[in-house]
C-alpha cells in the first residue's frame, strides 16, 4: 500500500511497531510507538527489511550510554520513503531506498575528497540520540521519548532520517537482499577497495565468511560493479 500517494499519512503522526531497547543488555520489546512527521531536510520511511549488526549489539551493551535510552536501534535496512519535508527535492513519495548511517552533505572537504567520504556535518556517533535538525527526536511512547541510533533507528515499521542519509535505488532491486548494502557489504567490499586496496592476483586470507566475510570474498573476486549485480541478481 502506498500510504503517501493515498494522501492518508503524509503530515500525520504514525502509530507503528518498533522494537524499542529500555536499557543496557535489557531485552528489546515490541511496543507500539509513534513517529512524528518529518521536518525540513527529512524523509520519512517505511522500513521493510532490516538486518542486525553487531555494532548495534556492542552499543546495545554500553551501560555507560544509559542516557540515551530508551531507544531503537539498527542501521541495516531497506524501504520506502512515505513522506518528505520542506526542502527535499531529490527524493518522492514511493521511492525505494536504503538509509546509511554515514551521511554526505556533499560540500565539505572530506565529501569533495576522493580519499574519504568521512563528512565533517554528519560524524558517526553511536553515542548520539537526537534528530541534527532541531536537536529532538522523532520517536515517542506514550508521550516519552524514544532516542535515534546513528541517524537512522531502522528497527521500527517507520523511521525518519536526514535526507543526506538516503540513498534512492532502482526499484526493481529486492529489498530484502540490498539493506545488506548499508553497512555489511560496504564494510567488506571497502576493506578490500579501500582500505587493503588489494590488487589483482593477490592472495588473501578471510577469517569469517558471515555477511561481512563473504562481501570480501566478492569484492576480492569481481570489484564493486559485479559485487552489486551479484547482490541483487542473488536475492537471498
Amino acid at each position: 500500500m502506498e500510504l503517501n500517494r493515498m494522501g492518508s499519512t503524509a503530515g500525520q503522526v504514525i502509530t507503528c511497531k518498533a522494537a524499542v531497547a529500555w536499557a543496557p543488555k535489557q531485552p528489546f520489546v515490541i511496543e507500539d510507538i509513534q513517529v512524528a512527521p518529518p521536518l525540513a531536510s527529512e524523509v520519512r520511511i517505511k522500513i521493510t527489511h532490516t538486518s542486525v549488526c553487531h555494532t548495534d549489539v556492542s552499543v546495545w551493551q554500553i551501560k555507560e550510554l544509559v542516557h540515551v535510552f530508551p531507544r531503537i536501534f539498527g542501521h541495516e535496512a531497506a524501504g520506502i520513503v512515505e513522506s518528505l519535508g520542506e526542502s527535499v527535492t531529490d527524493l518522492q513519495a514511493g521511492d525505494h531506498v536504503i538509509p546509511i548511517f554515514q551521511g554526505e552533505c556533499g560540500h565539505c572537504s572530506c565529501c569533495r575528497s576522493s580519499k574519504t567520504n568521512l563528512c565533517e556535518e554528519f560524524v558517526v556517533n553511536p553515542a548520539e540520540g537526537l534528530m541534527m535538525t532541531d536537536r529532538k527526536t522523532r520517536f515517542s511512547i506514550r508521550g516519552q521519548p524514544i532516542f535515534h541510533f546513528m541517524g537512522t533507528s531502522t528497527f521500527s515499521e517507520f523511521t525518519v532520517v536526514h535526507h543526506a542519509q538516503v540513498v534512492k535505488v532502482d526499484p526493481s532491486a529486492p529489498l530484502h537482499s540490498i539493506c545488506l548494502l548499508g553497512c555489511g557489504v560496504a564494510t567488506g567490499v571497502g576493506a578490500v577497495l579501500k582500505t587493503a586496496k588489494v590488487e589483482a592476483e593477490s592472495s588473501v586470507a578471510i577469517f569469517g565468511l558471515g555477511a561481512v566475510g563473504l562481501a570480501v570474498s566478492e569484492a576480492d573476486k569481481s570489484g564493486w560493479n559485479n559485487y552489486l549485480e551479484f547482490r541483487i541478481s542473488l536475492q537471498v
